[in-house]
């Protein structure tokens, strides 16, 4: 797992032909400073840059140029030609790649030891930036990604895009909108409803800190936390309530005294304190225990109607997760 204080360097350098052939890197140093830069790529004129080449399959289109960026067309195909299910042979599993950077900073037009043209794959993994389309697929494990909560999707159609960074740039508004058909691609039905895992780091280990938990929703959360708050009020004041009746019992301790005619003997009981006993329990009864019951089933209710995923106002999402 990555460490995300890491700071991420770029270490490419700005112009490289390292990878380019012996001939065309000859070529570069030896020619004059116009025909240099008529091939160096300056105001985007054409540049000279090494490109493997890649291993296309007889039923791909392949669209390319001369600087590593590609649209394949052809059936699903996430690495060598026998992979995929263009490579099981499946109908129905037509594919769009485009790619831009195939082996990316590794880019080589010949290969190191043998100094032959260099032939490569699709390598959902390490190419630069692609977008791929597939009609049939595993699109998760092809890119490696962990299953969260909405788990990998096999045999289905799929659309991924990876790259160094993606955003996403809306002038008025973007949804996220999952479940919408009561049937996938290969006609089998949707059993239930599917909703969005954002997972940073490609990690989903519950016994880590990166474990999947439900998205809190706010208006739920908010209603949750005034009623909590209203809670704790109700229960200062019982609390003032209890305080206020022990006072006054206690008061009419602090004043009361008699004597005894004969020592050592209990005397008689108390005319004032009698009255401010039994007053005492009867707030007690009436308003401090009455006020508590009430209280507790009102936490109750809370609790079942917040906290509990079967509550009406939940206050998580049922379906979206977040790390």
């Amino acid at each position: 797992m990555l460490d995300p204080k890491k700071i991420i360097k770029t270490t490419t350098k700005a112009v490289d032909f390292d990878g380019a052939d012996k001939i065309r890197r000859a070529n570069l140093r030896n020619s004059d400073d116009r025909s240099a830069a008529s091939v160096k790529g300056i105001d985007n004129d054409a540049l000279v840059e090494p490109v493997p080449k890649f291993i296309s399959a007889p039923c791909e289109k392949v669209i390319n140029n001369s600087n590593n960026a590609w649209i394949v067309l052809g059936r699903d195909r996430p690495g060598p030609r026998s992979s995929g299910y263009g490579g099981k042979g499946d109908t129905g599993a037509g594919s769009i790649d485009l790619c831009v950077g195939r082996m990316a900073n590794k880019a080589r037009s010949v290969d190191k030891t043998t100094g032959e043209a260099l032939h490569v794959d699709p390598d959902f993994r390490i190419d630069s930036a692609r977008i791929y389309i597939s009609q049939k697929t595993d699109i998760d494990e092809n890119f490696g990604l962990v299953a969260g909560k909405v788990g990998n999707a096999k045999t289905k159609s799929g659309i991924a895009m990876k790259a160094d960074g993606i955003r996403l740039v809306a002038r008025e508004g973007i949804k996220l909108i999952t479940s919408e058909s009561v049937k996938n691609s290969q006609g089998g039905d949707v059993q239930k409803f599917v909703g969005v895992d954002i997972i940073a780091g490609n990690v989903d280990d519950k016994k880590s800190k990166s474990d999947l938990q439900p998205m809190p929703k706010g208006t739920n959360l908010a209603e949750a936390l005034e009623r909590l708050t209203t809670h704790v009020e109700k229960l200062n004041g019982i609390v003032d309530s209890l305080l206020m009746t022990q006072v006054q019992f206690n008061q009419a301790l602090s004043t009361h005294w008699h004597h005894s005619p004969f020592f050592g003997s209990p005397t008689a009981p108390s005319t004032i304190l009698i009255p401010e006993g039994g007053k005492c329990v009867a707030d007690l009864l009436t308003k401090v225990k009455r006020s508590l019951i009430t209280h507790k089933a009102n936490l109750a209710t809370f609790k079942q109607t917040y906290i509990k995923p079967s509550g009406d106002k939940y206050i998580n999402s049922r379906y979206n997760n977040v790390n």
